[in-house]
């Protein structure tokens, strides 16, 4: 649940604060698991660097999207700002990466040339700790997402529960084949080992505990049966979670009213 700051770039490109604002700051690198530059936004709260161990809060953008997505889109860094502000919230960093920019959208699995799931697992909390000092070795790492970065985060919390404090998903792809409804991408390529396709069996083959976990939905939403189906194998399988269903579809006035909800859960886990 920890920032590993062992991994290392060999080209970091980081915004010049005097041409930052409202705390976004904005990171390139060159990534060893994609085998090319990938981009990371950030918002990173005032007075940071005179706080410790923040903990950082990953938010995955869905398919046609990019690490600008939820800032330019939700507001995202305005929100955790505000929330901060008023004591809603305690203060962190939010790591709002690019998927890997492959086709239109990643899955964030592994690929056979390669790792759109190791970039977010390391190289994405690590950018975090180079660009912000206050994040350190001792920060949670918590991860929500949209659509098919609700797959990537349940997906990855299921692989890999020990990395994560907590996680929610929005909108959620549940199976890497519903990804067909939004892109005819050849996947040819990508990790065929059950847990890359399924949420449910990620979940499912948890080698331990897996953190706490909430998923929503909108009533509009086409993917709304998806996450019933999911809500209903958790039930049976008793695997603990929160499930809730809002008005909306998908869209970005839904994934911009529930994100305060999740900011808010990530920060209860935390405290």
């Amino acid at each position: 649940m920890t920032v590993r700051k062992d991994i290392s770039f060999s080209i970091v490109e980081i915004s010049d604060p005097a041409f930052e604002s409202e705390g976004l700051r904005h990171v390139t690198v060159s990534s060893a698991a994609l085998g090319r530059r990938g981009d990371v936004t950030l918002f990173v709260p005032e007075h940071a660097s005179g706080l410790k161990n923040l903990p950082v809060y990953i938010l995955l953008h869905g398919v046609y999207g990019s690490h600008w997505a939820w800032a330019m889109k939700a507001g995202a860094h305005r929100v955790a700002a505000q929330m901060i502000a008023d004591g809603s919230i305690a203060p962190c960093v939010l790591a709002m990466p690019s998927d890997g920019l492959w086709g239109l959208g990643s899955g964030y699995v592994p690929h056979q040339k390669h790792d759109p799931e190791r970039w977010i697992l390391d190289e994405v909390p690590a950018i975090a700790a180079l660009a912000c000092p206050a994040v350190g070795d001792g920060s949670p790492v918590c991860i929500s997402g949209l659509s098919m970065g609700g797959f990537g985060a349940m997906h990855l919390a299921g692989k890999y529960p020990d990395r994560f404090k907590a996680v929610a998903a929005h909108s959620s792809i549940t199976h890497i084949d519903q990804l067909a409804e939004f892109t005819a991408d050849d996947r040819s390529g990508w990790s065929k080992a059950p847990a890359d396709m399924d949420v449910f069996t990620a979940l499912q083959s948890a080698d331990t505990a897996l953190p706490p976990l909430c998923i929503d939905c909108g009533v509009d939403d086409p993917l709304i049966r998806y996450n019933r189906a999911l809500r209903d194998k958790l039930v049976s399988a008793k695997i603990a979670h929160e499930y809730a269903e809002h008005r909306g579809g998908h869209e970005w006035s839904y994934w911009a009213a529930r994100l305060p909800a999740t900011l808010s859960f990530f920060s209860s886990v935390e405290h």
